[in-house]
């Protein structure tokens, strides 16, 4: 039996308890447990993101509701996870916020290569109208958006040379997620897209197969991908929102003040799980430039040559563009 479906049944196994738990009658005197699944190992600042969540579920709760946290993969990985949010086999989950344009095409524009300036930009956006906008739309898919975790950003790196301007990348071959968006941003800086599972990035890299990749401070250092691909260009080409979602099959079934109980606890994680992920970039980057990375830092100036370069990759998103407009003058 494989994996997925392992975990597909564990998950039917006990879904039938929360909804007992929670139909028929919306009072406040129910004992109720629901399941979060988290693909990142327990020690990731997502995942401890997850857990301050649920401790303020259920302290706020006086013990009556507890939210179990599934990290590491166990009820399965993200699409997975989504797809048994979405008919309630699973309560919540923790995932990035692109598998789910499936459902909310919009999405598309919060993860567009070098659509926010900085951090600090990014959080003025979801923190804004604009991510409350999209944290609604999520209801179209049976979520409920409830609040947004730090992605921190993404650069390049690699096993062959040092990458001081968008010119050194030509004809590199950089893995990338499967993501069609992913593949047209590597063709447009003119390098070689090499769509592959992650797991295998660490192996192509040490083999030759691949020259590079492309990823956040933490996933450099845990991934152990540094070993093999020694130079890094912070670039900060992509800030992916993570994103905490609900089943609303199970959401709909809670008495309005344990709407607002979960809704507000998931807003109140945000803090900690940021200064958990600005912490373990610190502890990342000081690890990996011990080990002999050679790290390089783009100013502003050479950065935008690399934005410059994504001008066909927006035209392809065009029917966004005035929403990347309000996110680009947002202050």
């Amino acid at each position: 039996m494989g994996k997925r479906l392992l975990a597909t049944v564990l998950v039917l196994s006990v879904a039938a308890a929360v909804f007992s738990g929670c139909s028929g009658n919306k009072g406040d005197d129910k004992q109720i447990v629901l399941r979060l699944a988290e693909t990142h190992p327990a020690d990731y600042p997502t995942t401890k993101g997850d857990m301050e969540f649920a401790r303020l579920v259920e302290e706020r709760s006086n013990g009556r509701i507890k939210v179990e946290v599934y990290h590491s993969k166990q009820l399965g990985e993200e699409k997975a996870a989504i797809e048994q949010v979405q008919f309630g086999a699973i309560d919540l989950t923790r995932v990035s916020i692109a598998p789910l344009t499936e459902f909310v095409k919009e999405l598309i524009a919060l993860q567009l290569p070098y659509v926010y300036r900085n951090g600090d930009h990014m959080w003025k956006v979801l923190e804004g109208p604009i991510g409350e906008d999209m944290l609604k739309k999520v209801e179209a898919g049976k979520f409920v958006g409830l609040c947004y975790y730090d992605p921190g950003s993404r650069s390049f790196y690699n096993s062959k040379k040092e990458v001081k301007s968008v010119d050194d990348l030509k004809g590199m071959k950089i893995r990338v997620m499967e993501s069609k968006m992913m593949i047209d941003m590597i063709n447009a800086l003119g390098a070689s897209p090499t769509p592959m599972p992650y797991g295998e990035v660490y192996s192509a890299i040490q083999t030759g197969v691949i020259d590079g990749a492309e990823n956040n401070w933490p996933s450099y250092d845990s991934s152990s991908h540094f070993e093999v691909a020694k130079y890094y260009t912070t670039d900060g080409h992509l800030r992916v929102p993570e994103i905490l979602i609900m089943s609303k099959l199970v959401f709909d079934k809670l008495s309005s003040k344990d709407q607002k109980l979960i809704r507000q606890a998931a807003k109140d994680s945000v803090a900690v799980q940021k200064k958990l992920w600005a912490d373990k970039e610190k502890e990342s980057e000081a690890k990996v430039v011990a080990a002999g990375s050679k790290i390089t830092r783009l100013d502003d100036a050479e950065i935008a040559k690399f934005q410059a370069k994504m001008e066909p990759l927006y035209k392809q998103y065009a029917e966004f563009a005035d929403l990347m407009e309000k996110i680009k003058n947002t202050k």
